[in-house]
């Protein structure tokens, strides 16, 4: 194979990265932008990064797309995703082929980062992982035997959407007490808020000069670091829920490694000691024994560098 490099893009809601990924797996160039919400300029975002990368360097083996949503990874269509608005039943795959004249590989964003983490991150040597993203949702990724695992429909690991509470509070899928609903930015948020006004009492209100519109996870991190009470007792939550959910998924899949990242997981100590309590407390002896539970290594880079490294798979299997 003579070709140098492959194309991987992370299209996020709200970033765009791009990079160059050469045949060891690491970047050469990169270029960032913030994400169009609107599905035409997204699609335009995606041609324009690719022909900036090309002139970089012209000895390209393909392209490959990490994108949130529902995907048909054979046939490469987004059926749907959040945050661009029209960006349903999107071909992804035949548009950006016809553009570029490359190979295109189009994967959810969650697997993307967990292919990056296994091969490079904090899962090499492992080939049983489970991976989550935390952030303003929850996403999920399996790799299984070494590989990535997609389900009969193509949607497998839909982790935010395991319920924890049967009769918990009604979340965006529709569902109730999805982990989701506890655990993503958004709802930590809420409820830090809500016993801020029942309880007072917290350095959070200083920290946000008495505008609880302010309040972020980060800034419930920089108040638990303090000691602030209120603030640890709502990240030891959100380990619990997170720590149920794995404990069910190591007695399901038996994994020898759990990877989290995304922002709720740089509150570290604070969500990762409870998690793994829980699990210790909450799954059978044998696969809570197995199971390790680690930060992710790569960050932001992770979901470009996974859909580079996805090209470089997929094309020395055709070969």
């Amino acid at each position: 194979m003579n070709k140098k490099y492959s194309i991987g893009i992370d299209l996020g809601g709200t970033n765009l990265r791009a990079a160059l990924i050469n045949s060891q797996w690491k970047i050469k160039e990169r270029i960032a932008l913030a994400t169009s919400g609107i599905r035409e300029e997204a699609l335009k975002q995606i041609e324009e990064v690719i022909e900036k990368l090309k002139k970089k360097e012209g000895d390209i083996l393909g392209i490959g797309i990490g994108s949130p949503g529902n995907i048909d990874v054979a046939e490469g269509i987004i059926y749907d995703a959040p945050n661009i608005k029209g960006w349903n039943d999107v071909p992804l795959k035949s548009y950006v082929e016809g553009k570029a004249g490359l190979p295109a590989f189009i994967d959810n964003d969650a697997n993307m980062m967990a292919l990056a983490e296994s091969r490079l991150g904090a899962g090499v040597g492992a080939k049983n992982i489970v991976c989550l993203t935390l952030g303003t949702g929850v996403g999920g990724a399996l790799i299984v035997n070494g590989k990535l695992y997609h389900g009969a429909a193509l949607t497998a690991a839909e982790i935010g959407h395991i319920p924890v509470n049967m009769n918990g509070p009604l979340c965006n899928c529709g569902g109730r007490g999805c982990l989701e609903r506890y655990v993503g930015n958004r709802f930590i948020v809420e409820r830090a808020v809500e016993r801020i006004e029942r309880e007072g009492g917290s350095l959070i209100v200083g920290l946000v000069g008495g505008d609880l519109g302010k309040v972020t996870p980060e800034i419930i991190s920089q108040a638990a670091l303090k000691g602030d009470k209120l603030s640890v007792e709502i990240w030891n939550e959100v380990g619990r829920y997170i720590g149920v959910a794995i404990a069910g998924l190591a007695n399901l899949l038996n994994p020898e490694i759990v990877i989290i990242g995304g922002g709720v997981a740089n509150a570290d100590f604070l969500v990762f000691d409870e998690i793994k309590a829980t699990i210790k407390k909450r799954a059978m002896r044998m696969p809570a024994k197995m199971v390790r539970v680690v930060p992710a290594k790569l960050g932001g880079d992770a979901g470009m560098i996974g859909a580079g490294i996805l090209v470089w798979e997929k094309m020395v299997d055709r070969l």
